[in-house]
């Protein structure tokens, strides 16, 4: 999928986008440098949320280079030109908020959360180390060693984690969505200052980012302090187009058994490749995110009511899709079995339930429950400035505008239960899954 902002404003207009009633009050601006501005204003409380979104994540990295990208985000809170190593998170500290950083495979985002007026404080601060990171190579070294000890315990130390990668790896062969957002340790362990500075100049731009600020602000000023702190700093005008490896077609189903003696409650996982939320297109997206809720999404699914509660085959049952993706995402299913059954009877008897449920289509009412929950939900996450910073992000640098995540909310529900299983019947194809089973050591096969 083409990467696109696709603000439909011209340089320096700020254009509001509140269209209707239920939707929050957005304002869009663009800097003469190319940088893109998301203005959500909130004024029930004095705070706001600063966030800069680079449309670089781990599926940006050079081949062989895997982690980089969460290498430098780990860097970036190191020393600059102006600020001492520490400085920036201590600064923000000492002015009552918080801050961090989050990379993933599409993005890589840093953001603050201060009171209203230390808004111009943290967009200085965060300019400052887009363009003026300085690093030695005892920076190299000491951080190197702390995503190499992040990865030993959040992945190593973890059966399911470590299975999630193999998962992954057999769903994608040739796309970098295949490759841990964290690396493959043994790439990790050669990071250097050359991968970090030239991720950090290729990547790190006006051009290549989104400013998303949420909360007490006016969409003037913060026009006003982005025109004076990211405005002054030049484009990349050798930033490469945003061009991944892409998958093959896949044409025969994939298997993997994962064993480990430290596993406590072996699994079966199916993961089918599935298009992503596409601007302009969504609806087959949202047919999958509402096939997942009714297929998963509580307790009182589909899959939970037939295989726990009717057949008690199993004590847990999940559904997933993963639509903000710049790039062909997954839907997932996920049975536990009960004590007593095997994971092949697991297995079979999660596939006679998706059949069962494609034949008999969707119950109405349990279609009309979901959707209403959804409009439930929308209303209480405008009471979240982070999570309205987040969703915003997240689509931006995956390839939907701001105009698309405002329809996504009436394109959910205006999708129909034969919507749904015609979307159901296109993608969970066996030719394109992959099945694995999480097991001990000690367990047979069938």
């Amino acid at each position: 999928m083409v990467r696109a902002l696709a603000l439909s404003v011209a340089l320096f207009a700020a254009t509001p986008l509140l269209a209707k009633e239920g939707h929050e009050a957005v304002t869009t601006f663009t800097l003469d440098n190319g940088m893109d501005v998301v203005v959500i204003e909130d004024h029930r409380a004095p705070v706001v949320q600063h966030m800069v979104w680079y449309r670089a994540g781990s599926a940006d990295e050079p081949v062989g280079s895997s982690g980089v990208a969460h290498f430098l985000e780990h860097l970036l809170f190191k020393g600059t030109d102006t600020l001492a190593p520490g400085e920036f998170s201590a600064t923000v500290a000492a002015n009552g908020g918080n801050d961090n950083a989050f990379t993933s495979y599409d993005y890589t985002a840093y953001f603050q959360r201060v009171a209203a007026d230390r808004l111009e404080l943290m967009m200085r601060m965060e300019a400052d180390r887009m363009r003026n990171i300085r690093l030695g190579e005892e920076d190299i070294v000491t951080e190197r060693d702390v995503i190499l000890e992040e990865r030993n315990q959040r992945t190593e130390n973890s059966p399911r984690a470590l299975f999630g990668e193999q998962m992954s790896a057999a769903q994608y062969l040739n796309h970098r969505y295949g490759v841990p957002i964290i690396g493959w340790k043994h790439e990790m362990e050669s990071l250097d200052m050359e991968d970090a500075l030239s991720f950090y100049q290729t990547h790190y731009a006006p051009n290549n980012a989104i400013l998303v600020v949420t909360g007490d602000v006016e969409p003037d000023e913060v026009k006003m302090l982005a025109e004076e702190y990211y405005g002054v700093i030049p484009a990349n005008p050798d930033l490469p187009e945003r061009v991944r490896s892409q998958e093959p077609p896949q044409t025969a189903e994939r298997r993997l058994t994962f064993k480990d003696a430290r596993v406590s409650q072996p699994y079966v996982q199916r993961s089918y490749l599935a298009p992503e939320r596409d601007t302009g297109a969504q609806e087959k997206a949202a047919a999958l995110f509402l096939l997942a809720e009714l297929l998963g999404g509580s307790t009182t699914s589909y899959l939970n009511e037939k295989l726990q509660f009717e057949q008690q085959k199993v004590v847990y049952t999940g559904a997933f899709y993963r639509g903000v993706s710049l790039d062909d995402t997954t839907f997932d299913l996920l049975v536990v079995p009960a004590q007593g059954v095997s994971l092949q009877e697991a297995e079979d008897a999660m596939d006679q339930a998706v059949a069962d449920f494609i034949a008999e289509g969707v119950n109405e009412e349990d279609l009309d429950r979901i959707k209403m929950q959804l409009r439930a939900a929308q209303t209480y996450a405008r009471d979240n400035v982070d999570g309205i910073g987040n969703r915003y992000g997240r689509a931006l640098t995956s390839g939907l505008t701001v105009e698309d995540v405002q329809a996504w909310p009436d394109i959910l529900q205006a999708v129909t239960g034969e919507e749904i299983i015609a979307a159901a019947r296109e993608v969970l194809q066996p030719e394109a899954s992959v099945t694995g089973w999480l097991m001990r050591d000690d367990e047979v096969t069938q």
